[in-house]
């Protein structure tokens, strides 16, 4: 894992600065500590660098990149792991090719010339973002993995593309230009993004399972966007079938027995994360199994009891014999961490367990661990989250009488009553554009949907009255391919939209690679092996959701390995404590505010109106507001501190000079 960024101009006669590729590479040190490169090709306006973070091939000279092959044809920056490479590089060996380096990387070089850029994917297994230049078209191409595991990030001008693993490398270019768009702070303010876009004006991300090609033509660029690998369930009627249970069962088994092995090499010691959830203690159970020595495991623990989930994770690392490491974390302690949390998610964050995620991987590398294998990716395949059951209730079970299906409703909502207005919306939120797409609008939405009107009302009335006929509900229901939605089975379509929107938007991002990254820690989430999401697909929708059991199928394959507590537990979704239900959790958080919601910070960022804070601010404290309203109003009061953060970090902040800065103190000088 590791960072990549690179520019590509217009004119190829342009000379390309290297100390400002240095400075790109300089300013994400934390994505790649362990060494940098610059790499150019003569007379075609393009350069490559790269911040390393060495897993495999640990020899710095010899893997460094960016790579350059021996013609000057092929350019490549590459960030993440490509699994079962040894395989692919034996194969292409006995076929001529040869070698230079033992990196995984490397294999692009010799698959891309003879297979082309459409067949080299396909092959290709694992997290990755990469960058590759082919001279001979004159065509910069930008490959993003299929779920979005990794990030990239672009900007298009008229004279040049600038690319990135993270927004703040494209900003060390001084030609681009910072600014948090009205849209973007809408979305912000309201947690659900629209898919491919961020909250700076201009500043784009290439989507999961896509690939982007800039190509110079006779002014400007000619840019062709192709999706090359969907999230792709059968139609409806394919679940007519039989299926035997079992077989169902044996298919997660073998998938997800192979995705963990996979995930378990690398040329430096491997942990896992352990919560007390299914997904991670399955995960630990499996790379037990598989190793001869005991499996370091992480574990965060809360003061909070509701919301502490250590005790059947210390039982999980027992029944494994696991080393278990566990961190307990004050959830009045987050908000110390809350400003450097979105320097490097760059977007805001509802819960601060984003927070609690980024010190438990600062916590991971001061031990002395790189990689860690992790159990995102499970709800998304097996159907794990609540509101996937509420739809499969609403929407997929046409047969079950009206009354039976309130009582499966309403037992949902007790189970779940800690995330309503996270996780579940207290009450329906229909959006006429996600419906007519989709055919509802899946549960899994309606919380930030709903989130709408007080998003606008707190936005700074200017900015607010320029979008006021734009539709949130449009902008994310015209990035959903339809093809991918018709005829499908409710309970994928909404397996379908959360995989487009919440996964990537913020499990991937501030719950996974971008506070993993910020220490230099490579995470892999083995359920999203894209071989086992395709068996995933195909299984039965009421083999995910069985008996009142959201992920039944994965609870039956990994029986043997869990702890009969964790087999009986209903589905308990992981999130940290909300400010407004907890009072010295509530003051960490003001102190905070009298910074960055003042009044002088509000008129200077320009984002926000400060009567509606304090108007919020007074029903988020008032007794007489319910739960899930407080629940609600925490989420936005953090999305607020974290516009005013982003303004003051990416907006107020030179960030060309303070790249320049972090280049020169680390000694990354390019000659």
């Amino acid at each position: 894992m590791c960072g990549i960024a690179g520019i590509f101009y217009c004119d190829k006669s342009r000379p390309i600065d290297k100390q400002l590729l240095a400075n790109m590479a300089a300013i994400q040190y934390h994505r790649g500590p362990d060494g940098f490169g610059v790499e150019t090709i003569d007379n075609q306006g393009v350069g490559f660098s790269h911040a390393r973070l060495s897993i495999i091939d640990l020899d710095g000279d010899r893997a460094r990149q960016p790579f350059k092959t021996e013609d000057g044809r092929l350019l490549l920056s590459h960030n993440g792991e490509f699994y079962d490479y040894q395989r692919i590089r034996t194969d292409l060996t006995m076929h001529g090719s040869r070698f230079k380096t033992k990196s995984d990387s490397e294999i692009i070089l010799h698959l891309y010339p003879r297979f082309g850029l459409e067949e080299t994917i396909k092959r290709l297994r694992g997290e990755f973002a990469f960058a590759l230049y082919d001279a001979s078209e004159e065509t910069l191409h930008l490959v993003r993995d299929r779920f979005g595991i990794k990030p990239l990030y672009y900007h298009l001008s008229d004279d040049a593309v600038t690319f990135g693993s993270e927004v703040k490398v494209i900003m060390a270019n001084p030609n681009v230009k910072r600014q948090i768009d009205d849209e973007g702070l809408l979305h912000q303010l309201m947690q659900l993004t629209v898919p491919g876009t961020t909250a700076f004006r201009g500043i784009q991300q290439i989507k999961p399972g896509h690939v982007v090609s800039f190509k110079r033509h006779k002014v400007g660029y000619q840019v062709v966007e192709q999706k090359y690998w969907d999230f792709e369930f059968p139609e409806a009627e394919y679940h007519q079938r039989p299926v035997q249970e079992e077989t169902s069962i044996e298919e997660v088994r073998s998938g997800l027995m192979e995705a963990v092995k996979l995930r378990l090499e690398a040329d430096v010691p491997v942990g896992c994360y352990l919560s007390g959830g299914i997904d991670s203690c399955s995960i630990l159970g499996l790379s037990s199994a598989m190793r001869q020595d005991p499996v370091k495991a992480f574990t965060i623990g809360f003061a909070d009891k509701d919301y502490d989930e250590t005790p059947i994770a210390q039982e999980m690392a027992a029944a494994t014999g696991a080393d278990q490491d566990i961190l307990r974390l004050n959830a009045d302690h987050l908000y110390g961490y809350f400003e450097k949390t979105l320097w490097h998610t760059e977007r805001t964050i509802y819960n601060t367990l984003a927070v609690a995620k980024f010190l438990m991987s600062k916590h991971v590398r001061d031990i002395g661990y790189k990689v860690v294998v992790t159990g995102e990716g499970s709800d998304e395949l097996f159907a794990g989250y609540p509101s996937f059951r509420r739809d499969l209730f609403l929407h997929g079970l046409t047969d079950l009488p009206d009354e039976e299906r309130k009582t499966w409703e309403a037992m949902l909502g007790e189970s779940n009553a800690l995330f309503k207005g996270a996780m579940l919306a207290a009450d329906a939120h229909d959006d006429l554009y996600l419906s007519d797409r989709i055919g509802f609008t899946p549960s899994c939405l309606q919380p930030w949907l709903s989130c709408e009107t007080t998003a606008r009302a707190v936005m700074n009335k200017d900015r607010a009255s320029k979008i006021k006929d734009y539709k949130p509900g449009l902008a994310i229901a015209e990035k959903l391919d339809r093809n991918m939605l018709d005829k499908r089975h409710p309970l994928d379509k909404a397996q379908y939209v959360w995989s487009k929107t919440m996964l990537e938007g913020q499990i991937l991002t501030w719950g996974g690679d971008r506070v993993d990254m910020a220490n230099s820690m490579e995470a892999r989430p083995a359920f999203l092996d894209h071989h086992l999401a395709e068996t995933a697909t195909h299984i039965p929708p009421l083999h995910r959701i069985k008996d009142r059991k959201e992920k039944w199928v994965l609870k039956e394959a990994m029986k043997g390995l869990l702890p009969k507590t964790l087999y009986e537990r209903e589905k308990f979704a992981f999130m940290a404590p909300p400010a407004t239900t907890n009072k010295s959790k509530w003051d960490a958080m003001s102190e905070l505010a009298k910074e960055y919601l003042a009044s002088d910070a509000i008129s200077a960022a320009g984002l926000l109106d400060k009567a509606a804070i304090e108007d919020l601010t007074e029903e988020a404290l008032s007794e007489d507001t319910d739960r899930a309203r407080k629940v609600q109003l925490d989420a936005i009061i953090n999305h607020m501190l974290g516009v005013q953060i982003l303004h003051n970090q990416f907006i107020e902040t030179d960030i060309p000079k303070f790249a320049a800065q972090e280049a020169k103190r680390l000694n990354w000088i390019a000659n």
